[in-house]
């Protein structure tokens, strides 16, 4: 199967270090210019080298980087979700004494965020205010665009809109004075605490990061197999909210979430927050609702993010079908599953039972059991891809059954010859500045079971 690599691009979101909501994106990777251009057109800004901030007028930076992340995860960008960020998107609040009482939660974000784009227009030069007055508790304005429309502005912040167009500057103008004659100030209101808070979250970020702390995040670029685990609960929100043929439910236990197809016959279920050395995703194929099921592959905690999202973009294309109960594992499933570790110069060895590729460190490597695979009774992972020290101490590990698809075992195989992802370290600032940091293992060495989840 010939699967889209995925982009050396590596965005990590978080929330800023002293303004309330605003959020900050930290870009690594050879492709990171391309993330940089999806999220300047969803509102974020270019403040350092490869650093963008999010600030908004309206405080709903948190919703609108998770709808930024969903993007790029689609366009094959590894995005990680801090977990401060993560509680922040899912923390639920209104605006105290909103005018517009009858508003969703939905509608009151489409209130606000043409509020934004006006604010957006003023800061960047697209609409020019010419002049401004008190009403009552608010500020109205009058100003035109440089495509030669005007408009009278009403309210401030996430509660300004557009109250009347105009053809021309000169029409707008009298009636705004006609309106506010004797109360009309030149040029535009000053500055909202807000809109204040909002223009010194840009400015000062650069100097909040340096002073925050003394170790700072360094983030490099590595093969796949060596990169940082994946943020399991955000990959599955972006998969369900990008895929309307998946739905999420949960059981009577908090500890678990499953994933189902509509078809009912693909299936997947999460343990929440387990140890990084135990089983985090299972992963089950049945004929039908209710038989016996075809294939299982399972997943440890901390198995790297990109190969979680080759997964499920596997599953998503329909290779989770591709397979047959009762067939035999031929030489041509191994070949086809095996071809770009082949083709990437893995070492080949074959001992007793065993089948194996690794790299030529023997820093990570796949197996396959050919006693497990020839005979149906015994219960034992066919497939084992794993890093680490050794296959019996892994730093992660994936296991799966004897007709697990030939497509998704090869677009597993084809990331972990070919892909490369990012592995985040901390260095002292001096050490920053003068020398690499010398990376040390995120996971301690220890055995991984191959034992498959709940999911039957």
């Amino acid at each position: 199967m010939s699967t889209t690599p995925h982009l050396d691009a590596h965005v990590r979101l978080d929330t800023h270090p002293h303004h309330p909501s605003a959020v900050v994106a930290i870009l690594t990777g050879t492709a990171r210019h391309i993330a940089q251009a999806h999220l300047s057109v969803r509102g974020f800004e270019s403040v350092a080298a490869d650093t963008l901030v999010m600030a908004r007028i309206d405080r709903e930076e948190p919703y609108w980087a998770e709808r930024a992340a969903q993007a790029l995860t689609a366009e094959r960008i590894t995005v990680e979700i801090t977990p401060t960020l993560r509680e922040a998107i899912h923390e639920e609040w209104t605006w105290p004494d909103y005018p517009m009482s009858w508003c969703t939660r939905s509608e009151i974000r489409e209130v606000s965020n043409e509020a934004q784009k006006i604010h957006d227009d003023i800061r960047h030069g697209r609409l020019i205010i010419h002049a401004h007055a008190h009403d009552s508790s608010t500020t109205k304005a009058v100003g035109s665009y440089r495509d030669g429309s005007s408009v009278v502005l009403h309210g401030e912040n996430h509660l300004r809109t557009v109250e009347t167009s105009f053809r021309t500057a000169a029409e707008a103008l009298v009636a705004f004075d006609r309106v506010h004659r004797g109360t009309v100030h030149f040029g535009p209101p000053p500055q909202t605490d807000v809109e204040r808070q909002a223009d010194e979250a840009r400015s000062t970020l650069t100097t909040a990061l340096l002073d925050a702390e003394p170790a700072l995040p360094r983030i490099e670029t590595v093969p796949t197999y060596a990169a940082d685990p994946a943020d399991h609960d955000a990959v599955l929100e972006a998969f369900v909210n990008d895929h309307g043929d998946w739905a999420k439910w949960r059981t009577w236990s908090d500890n678990t979430t499953h994933l189902v197809h509509e078809s009912q016959t693909l299936r997947a279920e999460l343990v929440h927050e387990p140890d990084p050395r135990e089983t985090a995703w299972t992963f089950a194929a049945y004929e039908t609702p209710v038989s016996d099921r075809m294939w299982h592959l399972t997943l440890t905690a901390a198995t790297p993010a990109p190969l979680l999202q080759s997964l499920l973009i596997s599953l998503a294309h329909g290779d989770a079908w591709d397979t047959a109960l009762g067939s035999p594992v031929i030489e041509r499933t191994v070949s086809a599953a095996t071809r770009p570790l082949t083709d990437a110069g893995w070492k080949h060895t074959i001992d007793g039972r065993h089948i194996r590729w690794q790299t030529p460190h023997g820093d990570a490597g796949v197996q396959f059991d050919v006693f497990a695979a020839q005979d149906s009774h015994i219960h034992l992972a066919v497939w084992t891809l794993w890093a680490g020290p050794d296959i019996d101490r892994p730093t992660w590990a994936i296991h799966a059954s004897r007709y697990a698809p030939a497509p998704i075992l090869a677009a597993l195989t084809e990331d972990l010859a070919h892909s490369t992802g990012t592995r985040q370290t901390r260095t002292t600032r001096a050490e920053h500045r003068t020398k690499p940091a010398i990376t040390e293992p995120t996971i301690p060495p220890a055995a991984a079971s191959p034992a498959a989840g709940h999911i039957r």
